[in-house]
């Protein structure tokens, strides 16, 4: 009897520890519960740290668009120094070469007229040693005498020189040539504004009046 009752005793022991179903799901609920919480709490976390990257990727991408705005102002000025510093060359390049070629040209007129005062100096003597020859020739017209023979060495010496006789006699008077001394009423129509007479001989050296030539005009 005594040992049933100890049994009885033990068995009911066992079910007042053992939980009850009420117990059992507040528990499970309470678990539940705790699981929700950390679930919510790593999906924040994790909900931040993608704030924190996207943060940081927009930061760095404003970074890199400001390097690059950066890059491209110093690029434009760099580009218009250059241009700049190309115009100023070809600027300086034509005006060297326009330069050059003045230079160039005034070389080649010097050249041409730097014996002009010595020629002026010899047409006086080209004038005595023409009327010289003339009246050697009145006196002998069957030979041609000295005077003659240097005349007309003379005359093609400088006419290597450039130098040529301006035209008159028949010619119409021209200021750029001529120098009228004198004006004579003129016989017909025809002659009329023409020279019909040459004083003296004038001259030109590479195509520029050394000496006018002195004449008589018809009116």
């Amino acid at each position: 009897m005594e040992d049933k009752l100890k049994n009885n005793q033990e068995e009911n022991n066992l079910d007042t520890n053992q939980p009850s179903q009420g117990q059992k799901i507040k528990q499970e609920n309470t678990d539940n519960a705790s699981e929700n919480m950390e679930a919510k709490s790593k999906q924040q976390e994790n909900k931040e740290k993608n704030q924190s990257g996207r943060d940081s990727v927009q930061s760095m991408e404003e970074e890199l668009e400001k390097l690059q705005n950066e890059h491209l102002e110093k690029l434009s000025e760099l580009e218009k120094k250059l241009e700049e510093s190309n115009e100023k060359f070809l600027r300086l390049f034509s005006e060297f070469d326009n330069f050059r070629k003045r230079t160039s040209k005034e070389r080649i007129e010097l050249s041409k007229t730097a014996s002009a005062d010595i020629i002026v100096a010899l047409l006086p003597v080209l004038d005595d040693l023409e009327r010289a020859a003339q009246a050697e020739k009145e006196q002998d017209q069957d030979n041609n005498g000295g005077i003659s023979l240097i005349y007309n060495k003379f005359r093609k010496i400088l006419e290597q020189k450039g130098v040529e006789e301006i035209p008159t006699v028949g010619e119409e008077f021209n200021t750029d040539f001529h120098e009228a001394i004198s004006h004579v009423p003129a016989k017909d129509k025809k002659q009329k504004g023409k020279v019909i007479e040459e004083v003296q001989r004038g001259y030109l050296l590479n195509e520029k009046v050394i000496r006018f030539a002195r004449v008589v005009v018809a009116n």
